[in-house]
Order: C-alpha cells, then sequence, then structure tokens
C-alpha cells in the first residue's frame, strides 16, 4: 500500500471531509523483551518505575507488566512472548527505534549521567544542540533497547 501526501483537488459537490477524531497524546508503549523480570527489575532500580498490574495477552499466550514513573503519564508495557525470537534489539530492524523520555531541565540530564555512574550502568554522553536547543542523554535497557533522556528549552 503506498500512502500519498499530496491533496487532492475537491469540486464543490464532493462533501468535505469528516473532520479528524481526537488524538490526546501517547497513551503507553509496548516493549517486547527477552526476559520480563530482568527488564522490569532494570526499569524499577534505573528508573524508578514500579509495577501497576499484570494482564494475559487475549491470543497466543504471554503477558505484559504494565509499569508507571509515579505521578505521570508514562507507562510502559513489558510484554512476554513464548513464540518471541530472543535476539537482542536491533533499532536498524524495522519497527521500533527508541524510546524518548522528557526531562524538564537540563540539571536533569547531568542528574540522570550522575545516578547512572552512581549505578554502574552504561551510558553515553550527554549531546547539547542549538537548532532547536535540547539535549539527550542515551542508555540502553537489558534488551538494547535506547532509552533516550530528552530535554528541550521552554
Amino acid at each position: 500500500m503506498t500512502l500519498t501526501t499530496t491533496p487532492t483537488a475537491r469540486t464543490d459537490t464532493e462533501a468535505a471531509p469528516a473532520p479528524l477524531p481526537s488524538l490526546s497524546g501517547l497513551h503507553h508503549l509496548g516493549l517486547t523483551v527477552r526476559d520480563i523480570d530482568q527488564s522490569e527489575r532494570w526499569y524499577a532500580d534505573v528508573l524508578g518505575m514500579t509495577r501497576v498490574f499484570v494482564e494475559d495477552h487475549p491470543t497466543g499466550g504471554g503477558h505484559t507488566v504494565v509499569i508507571n514513573r509515579a505521578d505521570t503519564f508514562l507507562f510502559l508495557g513489558l510484554d512476554y512472548h513464548p513464540q518471541a525470537d530472543l535476539e537482542r534489539f536491533d533499532e536498524r530492524r524495522t519497527g521500533l527505534d527508541h524510546v524518548a523520555m522528557s526531562v524538564d531541565s537540563r540539571a536533569d540530564l547531568d542528574a540522570w549521567a550522575h545516578r547512572l555512574d552512581a549505578l554502574g550502568v552504561e551510558h553515553g554522553p550527554i549531546h547539547d544542540q542549538d537548532q532547536p536547543v535540547h539535549a539527550t542523554l542515551v542508555v540502553s535497557d537489558p534488551d538494547g533497547i535506547p532509552v533516550e533522556l530528552f530535554w528541550t528549552a521552554g
């Protein structure tokens, strides 16, 4: 299927398209992981996320551990699929490239770097950019999924 972004002309006799239904934000992100217990521990120990609930998948077996960072709308589903290939994540495959999470200030990135160092968790350097003004710090979860901590100037 090919999608085109070129608008098509319409005649006065054609009905106008219906307005787009609402989208109000990202609700959650589901990540298929190799070892759900290890991943849940990592997201808890490193990012301070805690279990909210566990739900069985409606088909195909498996389950999801839904985690949240307290006092935020940030929810992740850590998914166990019995038929998963258990390969380490590779952003060059079609699908997810990385997960980006917002931080409130540039100083928060320095605090995250300090926390990660104290925990012995490898991470990249903080990258400051000026067009637009923002900075990022990338750390990989146990499956190699890049988690980008992202700050942008107000």
